[in-house]
């Protein structure tokens, strides 16, 4: 019994000495096989993430409403609004200009001289040519006939024509007489015949005819005369009247002569007052064009006016955008070397455009704006050159997107949009741009995330991660 029950013992002992390294040996071996999965899960994450693309790195922007504007960008320049180009009235010698460019004029002030003695004598001689031709205008008068023959010419005309009168007179008595004569005669001749009277008293009624009939001749002889006479006195006076005008020719010469020596002395009388030269408005002196001493000729240009403080701006835009712009669209001035901000408003467009040839090379048709500045400063002058903004289009408190952020897609246009860390693509409604933003009509919210310049790297879905 003993013996068999230290052999029980002994067996146990040893069972229980087997199974204490086989269970160590199972842990163990659990240990192994969690450490090669774990080992393997991790190679299997590490090559899963090695296979995995990664995020683009992108440029993004957030959205927000602001006011918008749309703009022409162009450079101008300030120009004088009145120029006045002063030139020189007449030929002649021009003294040295003693004004300065910048000196300010006040209107009336001289500010030029021109030598005025060959004006002076020009004009002295004008009068000397006048006078002149007046003295021998008077001397023509001196070679009609005299009022004295004139009226002796008219009266021996009346004297004739009482003398022309009295012998027509004297004609018609002849001519009664000698028909008186004939009758008596006749009578004579029938009573003689009927034995009534003598031959006698017939031969005196023949005889007395016949004186009759010749004193008859004798007065319309002396008619004739008379009638002569009388022509004769009215052609003298007709000759006399037609010397009278025939200086008249004459005089009409003289008259035009002096007329036009008066028209010259006129001028040269004008021109000899205009040898100085005075300012014709208030301003300042832009420019001295002619400095020295010097003989110039008529129109010749000396100096050039105008208001410094009382200026406007000159934009030269291209024709196509010059249609957009509007009378009256308000501009913003930069770069005109102060810190004060400027602004103008569109005063008209110059109807007529230009060509102009670009740095390129290329032909371009330009207009002028011209615009009025609202605040002009005193430091700015004509001449200078400024950039400008003509606001042609404007919005307040509108949702904005920048240019770069948009693309054209299916005949509209889109944008990426960034959500949770993914690009999404999305169409959206753009009312106005400009060079740099643009309105969002519809498709985006305030606040959302835009990809700036999306590549085509870039596809709705792709992870993205913003640099």
């Amino acid at each position: 019994m003993t013996q068999i029950q230290g052999k029980s013992e002994y067996r146990e002992g040893i069972s229980s000495e087997e199974k204490k390294p086989k269970k160590s040996q199972q842990i163990k071996n659990l240990r192994q096989k969690l450490i090669y999965t774990l080992a393997g899960l991790g190679t299997l994450t590490l090559i899963v993430l090695a296979m995995r693309p990664s995020p683009i790195k992108v440029d993004t922007q957030k959205l927000d409403r602001k006011d918008f504007f749309v703009t022409v960008d162009a450079e101008g320049k300030t120009r004088v609004k009145s120029r006045y180009v002063v030139s020189a009235p007449v030929e002649g010698r021009l003294g040295r200009i003693k004004l300065d460019e910048g000196d300010r004029v006040v209107k009336g002030m001289p500010i030029a001289q021109i030598d005025p003695l060959p004006q002076d004598t020009k004009v002295r001689e004008a009068r000397h040519r006048l006078q002149e031709l007046e003295a021998q205008k008077i001397g023509v008068e001196t070679l009609r006939p005299k009022r004295e023959a004139i009226a002796k010419a008219r009266a021996d005309i009346s004297s004739a024509e009482a003398e022309l009168q009295e012998a027509s007179a004297n004609v018609l008595r002849a001519e009664a007489a000698l028909n008186q004569a004939t009758r008596d005669r006749e009578r004579l001749e029938t009573l003689l015949a009927q034995g009534v009277i003598s031959t006698q008293e017939l031969e005196i009624a023949q005889l007395l005819e016949t004186t009759r009939s010749r004193e008859l001749e004798a007065v319309k002889r002396t008619l004739d005369g008379k009638k002569a006479q009388l022509v004769a006195t009215k052609q003298e006076l007709k000759v006399i009247e037609a010397e009278r005008k025939d200086p008249d020719y004459m005089l009409s010469v003289y008259d035009a002569q002096i007329n036009r020596v008066r028209s010259e002395l006129a001028k040269l009388a004008d021109d000899a007052a205009r040898t100085t030269i005075y300012a014709p408005v208030n301003g300042d002196v832009l420019r001295v064009l002619e400095e020295s001493e010097k003989y110039i000729k008529e129109g010749t240009p000396i100096v050039e006016l105008g208001d410094r403080q009382n200026i406007e701006l000159v934009i030269d835009v291209l024709s196509r955008d010059a249609v957009k712009i509007q009378p009256g669209d308000r501009i913003s001035i930069e770069h005109w070397g102060g810190e004060q901000e400027l602004t103008a408003r569109v005063k008209y467009i110059e109807p007529a455009a230009f060509t102009e040839v670009s740095a390129l090379g290329v032909e371009e048709q330009r207009v002028n704006v011209i615009a009025e500045i609202i605040n002009p400063p005193a430091t700015l002058g004509d001449g200078y050159r400024v950039d400008t903004k003509i606001v042609i289009w404007e919005e307040e408190n509108v949702l904005v997107i920048p240019v770069s952020a948009k693309f054209a897609c299916e005949e509209a246009w889109c944008t990426f949009v960034v959500e949770g860390n993914k690009a999404i693509k999305r169409k959206i409604a753009i009312k106005k741009r400009n060079n740099f933003e643009a309105v969002v009509e519809s498709g985006l919210q305030p606040g959302e995330t835009v990809i700036l310049y999306p590549s085509e790297e870039i596809q709705d879905g792709n992870s993205v991660v913003s640099r």
